[in-house]
């Protein structure tokens, strides 16, 4: 496999969060030369800026959460030993699995009500907008089940839990 290829399979979250990232940029600096420079500015500019940057938060978190790169205080837990750590792990992961299946199902709710109604300068289904909350929370849910299982088959080596 082509290595640009296996590197946009890899990061396609981030890929997917770095293009909706460009659009909204892009879209601001130019309706703020339009508006300064030339006293006009592109009406559907805001909607469509504010819609990409709720695409960019959603896979930008789903893409941190895949990676283990959010905040996290694990001071106590790093001082317990082993097994112990292990157990703790293996519960906060199922906690993080039921939170977000939750949130993924109750995205899934939101989308259906908002299906219907427009958006109020383009008149798209707001679905577009909404739809961010069903791929990242789905995404984390997946992802989820992957932490669990990563920490369900990962075996102390030498009796020491590797980092």
């Amino acid at each position: 496999m082509n290595k640009n290829v296996k590197f946009v399979l890899d990061h396609f979250e981030e890929v997917l969060a770095s293009i909706f990232i460009v659009i909204t940029t892009s879209l601001v600096i130019l309706n703020v030369f339009l508006r300064y420079f030339m006293k006009t500015g592109l009406f559907w500019t805001e909607e469509v800026t504010t819609s990409c940057f709720v695409w960019s938060v959603f896979l930008g978190a789903a893409a941190g959460y895949r990676r283990g790169m959010h905040i996290g205080v694990d001071l106590l837990v790093n001082k317990l030993p082993g097994p112990l750590r292990k157990l703790v792990r293996i519960l906060v992961d199922i906690v993080l699995l039921v939170t977000n299946g939750y949130l993924f199902y109750l995205s899934i709710i939101f989308i259906q009500l908002s299906y219907i109604k427009p958006t109020a300068v383009l008149g798209v289904s707001s679905a577009w907008v909404s739809g961010a909350l069903v791929v990242g929370f789905g995404l984390t849910t997946i992802y989820s089940v992957g932490h669990l299982w990563r920490d369900l088959r990962k075996e102390p080596a030498n009796g020491k839990e590797e980092k």
